[in-house]
């Protein structure tokens, strides 16, 4: 297949994915540039009051540690949220979900044996 074609398709593809996906997918990635953004900037931060000697090494790297652990608390709380706020719009969409699709195909493979069992002759 000739290399346009290729894009064509995969631009057909990607025109295709839910609006919701596409957002979603944006601010995921603007969180992670700005979360990897603000920790370069807090290890400059630690390294120039480390340098004028206004903190110590240790101090600086506990000070960072603690700013991490803090983020990473943020960031799990966040996600959180999000996973609330999007199973709300798809509930409120009627869109199924994963569970949604297990509880259906566990109903029907229970239909299916009792089908089974009923087409089977008794002795």
């Amino acid at each position: 297949m000739p290399k346009a074609k290729k894009d064509d398709d995969k631009n057909k593809k990607e025109a295709e994915k839910s609006p919701l996906y596409d957002v979603a997918r944006k601010v995921l990635l603007a969180g992670i540039g700005a979360a990897a953004l603000a920790q370069e900037e807090i290890e400059q931060f630690i390294d120039k009051l480390v340098e004028r000697g206004e903190i110590a090494k240790k101090d600086g790297n506990k000070l960072f540690d603690e700013i991490l652990e803090k983020r990473k608390e943020k960031m799990a709380r966040a996600e959180e949220e999000l996973g609330n706020r999007v199973d709300k719009i798809l509930k409120t969409m009627k869109i199924p979900t994963k569970k949604d699709f297990d509880d259906l195909t566990e109903k029907l493979n229970t239909l299916t044996k009792q089908i089974d069992e009923l087409k089977t002759p008794k002795e």
